[in-house]
């Protein structure tokens, strides 16, 4: 015997088939039907990858909702699916004011208002105020806090010093006056910069413009189980191992790295630390016992940590990855960061796939990362 179930009142006729059966379908599903609907699965896990593809009217309420509404979840007979919004309003629910399905979806939504205020950022003379940024897009500091990061990967705060560094390597490079540049990228003193120029810069202010110059670094270029292989070290540490084929092309990307700086071929000394590199690229569970010279933004260097923390022989998606930084929505970002590693295998960018688990992306070749992961889980 088929329960009876309440619809809302005056549902007008469609002219689209598959919303007048869709508008039938409480009087002839019954609940059990209605839950072997994939639909259903979607909107009982919330899962906001189906937002967009269907839509759920509830009788008991009138309202129709997205899938990741965040709403109590209804009962199966309460339930109507529906292709689209037209479908949903014309059987005469309306929008749901938690998950607003009127308006463009929440990760749309919250990109704009996080875009925005990086706009903002990038104009502000000095560091804006978290409440300020917040109350200009309409957020309490808390939400636009946590928005701000699950968009960018970073505080409001890191993205704004990582905005002045980078003006201020744009104003060094664009020549003149250390200090000119230093007020012109937003900084209120040059002591802030001066105070810790490694993390803004990796070298003091004046060497910067000069394309590192009075920097040394030692490089020697050899060859491992991969190829050619070039390791360089400046007086904080290792500051490149680049993997390739030709190892003129290998000293050519150093070089634009290190415009100006004094590249010197390594003495007798840096030997041992180009055969301990080739010994850690040839077995990777033995561990690289080196110092590095990490650099890049804050958001690389979030990015590098997290891979140096996946063990050798198993591997982790971009997704995962995003997720570990706190930043599910930046697997884009965390791609561009892998791709700008420049400490092969000590940053283990190999060790990242696809969600499907596929290779790809590797700045030093789909082969030389296939050899990597296959000697690793040999080990």
């Amino acid at each position: 015997m088929k329960t009876a179930v309440s619809t809302p009142p005056s549902i007008p006729p469609s002219a689209d088939r598959a919303d007048q059966a869709d508008a039938k379908a409480p009087a002839r599903e019954t609940a059990q039907e209605r839950t072997d609907d994939p639909r259903w699965a979607a909107l009982a896990a919330r899962d906001a990858r189906a937002d967009g593809s269907f839509y759920y009217g509830v009788t008991t309420t009138g309202v129709y909702c997205r899938p990741s509404c965040g709403a109590r979840t209804p009962l199966p007979a309460h339930v109507r699916f529906f292709a689209d919004r037209a479908g949903a309003e014309a059987a005469g629910f309306r929008p749901c004011k938690r998950c607003r399905p009127d308006l463009p979806p929440p990760a749309e939504r919250h990109a704009a208002t996080v875009a925005d205020a990086c706009r903002r950022i990038a104009a502000a003379d000095g560091v804006p105020r978290l409440a300020d940024l917040a109350a200009g897009a309409g957020m309490s500091p808390y939400h636009f806090h946590r928005i701000f990061k699950a968009v960018t990967g970073l505080t409001p705060h890191q993205y704004a010093a990582a905005d002045r560094a980078a003006r201020l390597r744009q104003a060094l490079a664009e020549g003149g006056g250390v200090t000119e540049a230093i007020y012109a990228a937003g900084f209120n003193a040059s002591s802030r910069v001066y105070e810790n120029p490694a993390a803004l810069l990796g070298m003091a202010p004046g060497r910067y413009r000069d394309g590192g110059a009075g920097e040394t670094i030692r490089f020697a270029i050899g060859q491992c189980s991969l190829g050619a292989i070039l390791v360089a070290r400046s007086g904080r540490g290792v500051c490149a191992i680049l993997l390739g084929d030709d190892p003129q092309a290998l000293a050519r990307d150093l070089q634009d790295r290190f415009p100006r700086a004094e590249l010197v071929g390594g003495d007798a000394g840096f030997e041992d630390w180009v055969a301990r590199v080739v010994g850690f690229v040839d077995a990777p569970r033995l561990g690289l016992d080196l110092p590095l010279d990490l650099r890049g933004t804050a958001f690389q260097q979030r990015v590098w940590q997290t891979l140096r923390a996946i063990p050798p022989g198993q591997t982790a998606t971009y997704t995962e990855i995003a997720e570990r930084i706190g930043a599910p929505r930046a697997v884009r970002a965390v791609a561009q960061a892998c791709a700008a590693n420049p400490l092969a295998v000590a940053i283990p960018c190999h060790r990242v796939v696809r969600s499907d688990g596929g290779l790809a992306g590797y700045r030093w070749g789909v082969e030389r990362k296939r050899s990597l992961l296959d000697r690793e889980s040999e080990e």
